[in-house]
């Protein structure tokens, strides 16, 4: 006779953890109110570090937690998977400058959080992620969901705690927000296991550790490096000689908050600027020096390139030839010695992206110089751009039924400039959507352009709509997203509604990754031949309808009317809005930047 696995036996574990709760609550309730666990002393290091914000999944050991950081006044999102809150916690961080935090239970939940983490190591942005992990007495032998959670998280991690001891809750805590924002920020890990949590201190012992740890915090960590004079000179001196000068920024420099700083050294020197992707706007799309629409002629000439808060990486073509000349003398600011290191530029200038701008102009000022209007440098950027852009006009000109990607396009670059400021904040991802949105959406504020970013990570999408209406609740959030990033989080579109958020999503359906099925009739072969091609979905997939299950609002959009009019209506009601717009399945192409790739 076979012996068949008990059907109950996960059900019975919940319920013998349910249990040994219950009763520890219920120890505590017959002891009196002044003792806290593990749960609470969490909350209360939380709470006592400014924490407001909290993203993630409950569950056990964690749901206790998320409930004692409530009550202290932490609102926490929940989402229905880590992935995405981890990705709403990774932005949250560079939107407000502090740690975003994501809770995920232990096991798999750590792990479907490293999603974020990553995101976070990847982008420098301050978060920190809190795991619940197996009981210690249980180590090595099977423990539900036991996973050695700190040699997980490694590769994403700049710092890890783990609280061994309901005592040590409060440095550990106190720790990995202090680490993940120190120099460069990025993800640090805590680790909380289920029998710490369960442990309890008197209230008047958890004030003595709160206070003892915070007395004990390294203040260093979180101190901006001092910025050489002598380098600032030396960059100044560089800036003056140059013939070509280019000023290129990036997202360091957004959350160093560094745009007055920079709006008055362009405007003071005359140097045109180039930003990154999530640079745009911390200086207007529209400026007079904005080299954004003639890149190539920016790059490919300029003599001197001032860089600051952004990496020479791919987005940059790691600063090297052909993109670049091969004689340019690169000024690298950027808060890691080590970063400048690698990439060995002709000066780099550790410290603060606004503390670096505000001493350059200090330093121009005390002596000033302008390239002015009638530079030949300058001439060269503003009519290429001129150039460009009125090729772009003539292309977005046209409207183009069935939807090309352009067409939609301008009319959701006109709806969102309508609204004057404060501007919706833009979540963008997709491979042709977000190509072509970088082009034609124009940015006029600071941090209001969220992308895929430098790990180029898809599925980011409704997790940073979801963090930036909640960081930024006078703001109208607005994603513009392809149908395959879209569906990687689709999900927490229940999320919106949920918590009511100003949030509309634009889906560009186009029935597949990049196209749907674009195979030559000579690659349709094999035993699976009347399968549906690898890149595509379900044609004409009825998007909105999903959010509407929820109670949201949804529309299609096939001609531009129906476009305008779901944008004006969905934009008046700041509710949450999934606009389902019907793009040609031939139109547009892979992206340009990547084509190599594949």
């Amino acid at each position: 006779m076979k012996n068949h696995p008990n059907p109950f036996s996960l059900l019975q574990l919940f319920a013998i953890k349910i249990a040994a709760i219950n009763m520890a609550d219920a120890d505590q309730e017959r002891s009196g109110s002044s003792m806290v666990d593990g749960n609470t002393l969490v909350a209360m290091c939380l709470a006592r570090a400014g924490v407001d914000r909290m993203f993630g999944v409950v569950g056990i050991p964690v749901t206790s937690l998320a409930n004692s950081a409530v009550a202290l006044g932490v609102r926490f999102i929940a989402f229905h998977n880590e992935q995405s809150a981890g990705y709403a916690a990774s932005v949250y961080g560079y939107l407000t400058g502090r740690p975003g935090l994501l809770l995920t239970v232990s096991g798999p939940g750590c792990v479907h959080g490293l999603a974020g983490l990553s995101n976070a190591a990847a982008n420098a942005w301050p978060m920190v992620l809190i795991s619940g992990s197996s009981d210690q007495s249980f180590t090595g032998r099977g423990d539900f969901q036991e996973l050695d959670q700190i040699e997980a998280v490694k590769p994403f991690s700049k710092f890890s705690a783990k609280a061994t001891d309901i005592s040590r809750i409060p440095a550990s805590v106190f720790s990995v927000i202090d680490w993940a924002v120190a120099g460069r920020p990025g993800g640090t890990y805590l680790d909380l296991p289920t029998d710490v949590l369960r442990q309890t201190v008197s209230e008047s012992e958890a004030d003595r550790l709160i206070i003892q740890a915070e007395n004990e915090r390294n203040k260093e960590l979180i101190e901006k490096p001092r910025i050489n004079y002598s380098e600032i000179q030396t960059a100044v001196q560089l800036l003056r000689k140059a013939q070509r000068p280019l000023i290129v920024f990036g997202k360091g420099a957004a959350f160093a908050r560094a745009e007055n700083a920079l709006r008055k050294l362009v405007e003071s020197t005359g140097i045109p600027f180039l930003p990154t992707p999530m640079g745009k706007g911390l200086l207007s799309d529209t400026h007079e020096l904005a080299a954004t629409a003639a890149r190539s002629l920016a790059i490919g000439k300029c003599d001197v390139a001032l860089v600051i808060g952004a990496r020479l990486n791919w987005l940059l073509h790691f600063g090297e030839p052909p993109k670049w000349s091969k004689d340019v003398k690169f000024i690298l600011v950027d808060v890691c010695k080590e970063e400048i290191e690698l990439r060995k530029p002709s000066l780099g200038i550790v410290g603060d992206a606004k503390d670096a701008v505000e001493k350059l102009h200090k330093e121009i000022k005390d002596d000033p110089f302008c390239l002015g209007k009638t530079h030949p440098w300058v001439e060269a950027i503003k009519n290429k751009v001129k150039e460009n852009v009125a090729k772009m006009e003539v292309q977005l000109a046209k409207e183009i039924v069935p939807f090309n990607f352009l067409t939609p396009m301008k009319i959701i670059r006109d709806a969102i400039l309508e609204m004057g400021s404060p501007a919706p904040i833009l979540v963008s991802e997709g491979a042709n959507t977000m190509d072509v949105g970088r082009s034609v959406l124009v940015q006029t504020e600071p941090r209001t352009r969220l992308d895929a970013g430098t790990w180029g990570t898809m599925g980011v999408g409704l997790g940073y709509c979801i963090a930036a209406a909640v960081a930024s609740p006078d703001r109208l959030v607005v994603a513009v997203e392809g149908d395959s990033g879209f569906g990687f989080s689709a999900m927490e579109v229940e999320t919106l509604v949920r918590y009511q958020l100003p949030v509309v999503v634009v889906v560009f359906n186009n029935d597949g990754v990049y196209g749907g099925d674009r195979r030559n009739p000579d690659e349709i072969t094999g035993p699976y031949k009347d399968d549906p091609a690898p890149t595509s979905f379900v044609p004409g997939a009825a998007y909105h309808v999903l959010l509407e299950a929820f109670g949201g609002k949804g529309y299609l959009a096939g001609t531009p009317d129906e476009l305008k009019k779901a944008l004006a209506e969905s934009f008046s009601a700041r509710r949450p809005t999934v606009i389902n717009v019907t793009i040609d399945p031939y139109a547009g192409a892979e992206s340009g930047r990547l084509q190599h790739k594949n």
